[in-house]
């Protein structure tokens, strides 16, 4: 099977054509020295792929002729997003790269009360983990140009997450309802996952998302670390779903 080179874009086509600029324009003409009559994939990163071969290549931009478009073939079938609280060091950068990999269309970082980590002021580092969402979208082949979110308090993340068909509330200290068990009547086309700090939920938050109206469900008998967890939920989550 060859993979074609594969690039965002913005817009929509323009008389059959859509044009790389910027960075994408270097790296397709400079970097991987793409000449024309070559074939790229162009993905308008809200689901459309655009089969297209490349017409001109100048410095700042690579002119492409969109030969056929189609919905993009490497999307869940669900949309997942993920309630992740903030961890310590730099944990978040893999969470988030794992996270897009597995099919995460929106990361939401949150603050609860054990959280480790707590800095002042978040939005460089969600600039950060934004641009880590998007090389691990192009790197996977997304259809969908995933969201980090700004960091807001477990409060609002515990009513935005209820929203989803599937609602979820990875609790450490839940004994009676496995992930298979919250599982056992279909997965929802919209799934939310709430994964907790290091430090774990008070039981006071645990109430509070559950009165909320989010499932609280266990990942087995093993404590995991606040890195593993949100991976191995989505792994299971898409297998549920029929992903994998």
């Amino acid at each position: 099977m060859i993979v074609m080179p594969r690039f965002f874009v913005d817009g929509q086509p323009e008389n059959g054509l859509l044009t790389l600029h910027g960075e994408n324009a270097h790296h397709a003409g400079r970097v991987l020295r793409l000449r024309p009559g070559e074939a790229v994939t162009l993905c308008d990163g809200q689901g459309t792929d655009y089969d297209c071969t490349i017409e001109s290549v100048e410095k700042d931009a690579v002119a492409c002729r969109v030969q056929d478009s189609h919905p993009a073939g490497t999307e869940p079938r669900q949309r997942l997003t993920l309630f992740m609280a903030l961890p310590k060091g730099d944990k978040m950068d893999v969470i988030v790269q794992k996270a897009v990999k597995l099919g995460v269309r929106e990361i939401v970082p949150y603050l609860s009360k054990n959280c480790v980590s707590r800095p002042d002021k978040t939005e460089k580092k969600v600039e950060r983990w934004q641009k880590i969402a998007v090389e691990a979208a192009k790197q996977c082949g997304r259809g969908y140009l995933p969201t980090v979110g700004a960091v807001i308090p477990l409060e609002q993340a515990v009513v935005q997450a209820a929203q989803s068909k599937t609602a979820l509330f990875f609790y450490e200290n839940e004994r009676q309802t496995g992930l298979r068990d919250a599982l056992s009547a279909g997965v929802g086309e919209t799934v939310s996952l709430l994964i907790g700090p290091e430090g774990g939920f008070t039981p006071e938050e645990a109430g509070q998302a559950v009165q909320a109206g989010l499932t609280s469900v266990s990942l087995g008998t093993r404590i995991l670390r606040c890195e593993t967890a949100p991976i191995a939920a989505l792994a299971a989550l898409l297998y549920a779903g029929g992903n994998m």
